[in-house]
């Protein structure tokens, strides 16, 4: 917003507070401060003076402003409106970290650096309420002062970030901090900012002639529908895209990464889903669309593609950072009982994300999502695992055919020093990369086929078509075979001494096979009996040339060898002992085992009652029968299948008695002849006398008469009467 000049209320407000006697716009100091230009992009002797002369001026201005006590301080922020142009200016023009520029000069670099300190000390001394117990402004009257004045606003804000965070983070985030406490109208500022930050993803979204969840807001205009792809575009628009893109997301980054606290304002517009979805369209589109022009211009090829990779990497952190202080903070910082809603807000997040593959897979790379479900299942009991299991799965299926990498720490931003900035230091030098000596030593030895070092080399030079082979063996030895850490590093410039002294067009010594040909080859013969390349003699009798000839079909049957060999074995069946000869006293333990009141409930199931064989075939054994394969052909013998048919048809003739259910005392009869018969033919002698004597009595007779005819009122159910009725109607054959 442009500035507005304060009104009478609050020069009397900030009087109230301490500033001594009240304050006029007529008191301001007259001193006119000059817009900023950055540095030239060349070292033309006329641009550098102006630059120096211009910076000059702004530098020595800020240190007289900042020399000025507090009450005069703050009327000169107040009423000059030359100051907060001269602010603004600086905010959108200072070079931000991963700006290309030229290699300055000492006093280009030097005055820049200068400038830098004193516009942060600015802002530093313009966020402070209290300078002293004598030099201060009441909390409501600071945020009014600075509210109304226009002092601070959000652009503002995101531009401190991006230009002060590195280095100065502890005393940003105080300030940004400070403004949001005394004067809580910013953050509705702050929340009618997030749909433009959305319109801008839009805006991006459009101009590379696609349409996502970010744009969706908006109808689509007739004159986008023809719009180009980046792969068509001009060279020199993708070139804008993907500046604009670099600078929104480190933006964005910084800002979150300075003032978590409007995570939660972000949310509001469900920025997590837009911003995958907005990634998830985008970055895959511009990848390609660089590779496929990388051999117009290579230096201007690797610069974007340099951007493009610090955009991907800003782009995953913004979404950490959100994730972070919405989901896992707040678990670890809450009681048990309210940890739930932010499992819940954690699952639904990546419930909604789970078709944005790519984002996912890269996403987990720098961050796994296993560590966080891991964290979540440690803090309750109650997770589900269903949903959980899910979400782990979808990430697993996001890495299909794509070769997963270890995870690990996030790198670090674009053209950043690998040590910590000097606080309120420039933010436009270049750095040097003195770790990955230290991550090349540290990488494990790696064995790989030559076809596998063929493919990495090829990764590499396919994004860099300049590099030698031998140079690109060499980075991939250094690194670990890391294809990805070394285009990246090539292309920061951010190699280990030992290989930025290489020749980049060093081609690769080819070192012959010692393996040859023939003894590596390997198939279903290797090393059997006919395998000629592993043995000198082979037996040329096991070689049949030819169709094999097979004997005729009647000499195999008429060879009986077979059923020689087994005659022997079923004569030894033949011999069957008829009776086996008891010892006395073996004997005794058949003579007690009758009793005539068991339980003749389950007689009526006759097993083998109809069958035609006679007592004696039950209860004796069957001689044995030689196969008729095996017997000795005699002449005029007759078989003795044709007497068992005959005496089978005899059988068949005869009528057949119904024994639907026969009477129990005759089956008793019958059981006991067949007992008497099988004891007497083993020479036992049975006394009777006492069955003869009961069976003689009166009383046993009548009652078993009476057990007979009430039988069928308990455990028969009535079967046999039933079976009666049913054969005088007609329902059972006779």
């Amino acid at each position: 917003r442009p500035p507005v000049p304060t009104s009478a209320q609050s020069v009397r407000t900030a009087a109230h507070g301490g500033l001594g006697s009240p304050q006029h716009p007529a008191r301001k100091a007259e001193r006119y401060f000059v817009l900023y230009k950055p540095p030239p992009d060349s070292d033309t002797p006329a641009l550098v003076e102006e630059f120096l002369e211009r910076a000059t001026f702004i530098a020595d201005d800020l240190d007289w402003l900042l020399a000025l006590p507090h009450h005069q301080f703050w009327c000169q922020v107040i009423f000059d409106e030359t100051l907060q142009k001269c602010l603004d200016s600086y905010l959108r023009s200072a070079p931000r970290k991963f700006d290309a520029a030229a290699a300055p000069t000492s006093a280009v670099g030097d005055l820049q650096r200068r400038l830098h300190r004193s516009v942060f000390l600015t802002f530093l001394r313009m966020s402070t309420h209290k300078e002293s117990r004598d030099h201060f402004i009441s909390p409501s009257a600071f945020g009014e002062i600075l509210y109304d004045n226009f002092l601070f606003d959000i652009p503002k804000m995101l531009d401190l970030c991006v230009l002060f965070g590195k280095g100065n983070g502890p005393l940003l985030q105080k300030m940004i901090e400070n403004v949001f406490v005394q004067q809580a109208s910013y953050y509705s500022d702050l929340e009618e900012t997030v749909p433009t930050v959305l319109q801008v993803l839009g805006s991006i979204l459009r101009q590379c002639g696609l349409r996502g969840d970010a744009a969706s807001a908006e109808p689509q205009k007739l004159g986008e529908r023809g719009r180009t792809t980046p792969s068509h575009m001009p060279l020199e628009e993708l070139k804008d895209i993907v500046l604009y893109l670099c600078d929104t997301s480190t933006t964005l980054w910084a800002f979150l990464d300075v003032f978590p606290q409007a995570c939660q304002t972000f949310q509001k517009h469900d920025f997590c889903y837009r911003l995958a979805s907005f990634y998830e369209a985008a970055i895959p589109e511009l990848e390609a669309a660089i590779k496929k022009r990388r051999l117009e211009d290579s230096g201007l090829f690797a610069d974007l593609w340099q951007r493009l990779s610090h955009s991907r990497k800003k782009l995953v952190g913004v979404f950490h950072i959100l994730i972070n202080q919405l989901c896992l903070l707040p678990i670890l910082e809450s009681s048990c009982d309210n940890i739930q809603l932010f499992i819940e807000e954690f699952l639904q997040i990546f419930t909604s994300l789970l078709q944005e593959k790519r984002f996912l897979r890269d996403y987990d790379e720098l961050f796994p999502v296993a560590d966080d479900v891991s964290l979540l299942e440690q803090a309750s009991a109650a997770l589900d695992e269903t949903r959980t299991a899910y979400i782990l799965q979808a990430v697993e299926g996001a890495w299909e055919g794509v070769e997963r990498r270890p995870a690990r720490a996030p790198p670090r931003d674009l053209a950043e020093p690998a040590a910590a900035a000097e606080p309120c230091g420039g933010g436009g030098e270049r750095p040097e990369d003195t770790t990955a000596g230290a991550a090349g030593a540290a990488a494990p030895a790696v064995h790989l086929s030559r076809v596998e070092l063929d493919s990495l080399i090829s990764q590499v030079k396919d994004l860099l078509p300049d590099l030698g082979e031998g140079f690109v063996l060499a980075c991939l030895e250094h690194y670990g075979y890391d294809a990805e850490q070394v285009i990246n590093n090539i292309l920061e410039e951010r190699l280990a001494p030992s290989l930025s002294r290489l020749d980049r067009t060093l081609n690769r010594q080819l070192e012959p096979d010692p393996t040859p040909l023939v003894t590596s080859r390997y198939n279903v013969f290797q090393n059997d009996e006919f395998d000629v390349f592993s043995r000198d003699s082979v037996d040329l009798s096991r070689v049949q040339k030819g169709r094999r000839r097979l004997e005729p079909t009647r000499s195999l049957l008429n060879d009986k060898r077979a059923v020689q060999e087994q005659r022997g074995r079923y004569e030894q069946y033949s011999v069957v002992v008829d009776e086996v000869p008891v010892q006395d006293g073996q004997g005794q333990a058949f003579r007690d085992d009758y009793d005539d009141e068991y339980d003749d409930t389950y007689d009526g199931n006759q097993v083998g009652a109809n069958d035609v064989d006679s007592d004696d075939e039950l209860i004796s054994r069957r001689p044995f029968t030689i196969p008729r394969i095996l017997r000795t052909k005699v002449p005029n013998e007759r078989p003795e299948d044709d007497d068992d048919e005959e005496e089978e048809e005899a059988e068949d003739d005869a009528p057949k008695p119904d024994h639907f259910i026969q009477d129990p005392a005759v089956l008793r009869e019958r059981a006991e002849a067949r007992r008497m018969t099988f004891l007497a033919r083993r020479g036992y002698k049975h006394d009777s006398s006492a069955v003869a004597a009961g069976a003689g009595n009166p009383k046993t007779g009548q009652e078993r008469r009476k057990k007979e005819a009430n039988k069928g009122a308990r455990a028969n159910h009535n079967r046999r009467n039933m079976a009666d009725r049913k054969r005088s109607k007609g329902m059972i054959p006779s």
